[in-house]
């Protein structure tokens, strides 16, 4: 099979954009209390057993890019607690695979530690990666990857050196 040339492509890629911000490990791992609703910051530090001033980094940092706000609970002394915003909520599916993923090739002795529970249907959910049009399942095997509209046609030139190539189809 024939894939087209991405290779230049790693400055503006998705992934490595999202990872910019969710690569390291605390923060992973702060979403994942967040999606079990986990939200105070003693909590956090306890559950986690994360340095505070760690937790207090990779909270400030989590606020700052719009996954997590920050709401007072309680006045006299100011407490908050951390709340997942919408693009916060949006990596649920992230956490649920990587979870999924650590179930099966680093499994627990006893099995998972934590099993989610599929309110609709009353059983221990198995999740899926699903395409939205003809909802088959998606593997690495059936999909191929294809230039987006975000795709740069050219690499970018050092000075004095001729232009690359275009990878326009």
């Amino acid at each position: 099979m024939n894939y087209p040339d991405l290779s230049h492509r790693f400055d503006g890629e998705s992934v490595a954009r999202a990872l910019e911000i969710v690569g390291e490990r605390w923060t992973l791992l702060i979403l994942r209390e967040a999606f079990f609703g986990v939200r105070r910051f003693g909590q956090l530090a306890r559950n986690l057993q994360i340095p505070r001033p760690t937790l207090s980094v990779r909270l400030r940092t989590l606020v700052d890019k719009g996954l997590l706000e920050k709401v007072p609970y309680s006045r006299d002394p100011d407490r908050h607690e951390y709340r997942l915003t919408d693009p916060g909520r949006d990596l649920f599916a992230a956490i649920v695979i990587l979870m999924q993923w650590g179930d099966h090739h680093l499994p627990h002795p006893q099995g998972p530690p934590i099993v989610l529970h599929h309110q609709p249907c009353d059983q221990t959910a198995e999740p899926v990666l699903v395409c939205a049009h003809c909802r088959q399942e998606i593997t690495a095997h059936n999909v191929t990857p294809e230039p987006g509209p975000g795709f740069r046609t050219e690499e970018p030139t050092l000075a004095g050196a001729p232009p690359a190539k275009s990878h326009k189809k």
